[in-house]
């Protein structure tokens, strides 16, 4: 056998290309940890111009990696459908109001599966605005559809939604955080806490059905509150990730199962009287969504005989008994 052969088969060569391998493993993998560290690794998602369509199916914005806008004190969420007709002013609104204010915040408007053109609205506006994001919907889902699928994909401390309308002007928003800082877990706009602050009242028929569908609430659910369907709430981002993975309704009459939800796990609600006022184009039909509503009731109080609240994720709080009157209501 030649010198070479005897070299190659020995020992001590074996030890040395193993010593060769683990060293081009080590900077190898330095190399590619450095790339996946790196700022162009992550892309440009969040500056001026880019917007995201909305998280991976079957994951969550943290799968998409680490974001720029880590450190997020306020989300505020906007669900739309057909919006694009007042979208625009709405938005000139809210982030005029955040920037003024110098919160460290991004709005997420939720596109519902619109037919007109408020998704290229709103991706104009994000040419403008980096904090500004689209989630879109997988169709037309639902209110309560958008609304916890931006919450549950905020990154903000706090999370407040907001209708497009601005019925509840954005700049009652710290009256909401005011509450959350008091103690509370979620902060509910009300009208009819003091209803002299409304600026525009809802014509008679539709006061006679809210007022009707608030006795029902509080006689089939507990929900001792003034206004639940005020669309102007906000929410510890603990709350959140505690009730929202649990909603099961997905369109008008989500907000009593929230609030249901929240009641349950003993989490404080505080009502808080705002502003408001009526705006026109609303697509709620008192007769038909109002038996929709009722059915939803009804099937919020089986689901959680049936144990359909009980775990789950996001739940760390021990539930408690939720008859009407019973403990766990905060208001």
């Amino acid at each position: 056998m030649s010198f070479s052969a005897c070299w190659w088969n020995s020992a001590a060569w074996r030890e040395e290309r193993l010593f060769s391998v683990s060293c081009f493993q080590v900077c190898f993998l330095s190399r590619v940890l450095a790339t996946y560290n790196s700022e162009a690794f992550y892309g440009n998602w969040f500056e001026d111009g880019d917007i995201s369509s909305g998280p991976p199916r079957g994951g969550t914005w943290a799968a998409r990696g680490k974001s720029r806008l880590s450190d997020i004190t306020y989300s505020i969420v906007i669900p739309a459908y057909n919006e694009g007709h007042r979208l625009g002013s709405t938005l000139e609104r809210v982030l005029g109001y955040v920037r003024d204010q110098g919160w460290n915040a991004e709005v997420i408007v939720v596109n519902d599966g619109s037919r007109d053109n408020t998704a290229e609205l709103v991706r104009g506006f994000a040419a403008r605005y980096s904090v500004l994001r689209l989630i879109e919907n997988p169709g037309n889902r639902g209110k309560g559809y958008a609304v916890r699928n931006g919450m549950l994909n905020a990154r903000g401390e706090i999370v407040v939604f907001s209708d497009a309308d601005l019925s509840s002007p954005i700049e009652e928003m710290p009256k909401l955080l005011a509450a959350l800082a008091a103690g509370a877990d979620i902060a509910i706009g009300s009208r009819w806490l003091r209803a002299e602050l409304q600026t525009q009242r809802q014509s008679l028929h539709r006061q006679l059905f809210g007022r009707i569908f608030n006795a029902l609430n509080r006689v089939i659910l507990g929900l001792q509150f003034k206004d639940t369907q005020c669309g102007f709430k906000a929410f510890t981002r603990r709350a959140a990730q505690m009730i929202l993975p649990l909603q099961r309704i997905e369109r008008w009459g989500f907000d009593p199962e929230i609030l249901f939800l929240a009641r349950k796990f003993g989490l404080r609600v505080d009502e808080v009287a705002v502003r408001w006022g009526h705006a026109g184009g609303t697509r709620i039909n008192p007769l038909l969504d109002g038996a929709r509503m009722f059915q939803e009731m009804v099937r919020i109080r089986w689901n959680d005989m049936e144990g359909k609240y009980v775990g789950g994720p996001g739940v760390a709080a021990q539930a408690v008994k939720t008859v009407p009157g019973g403990p766990g209501a905060r208001t």
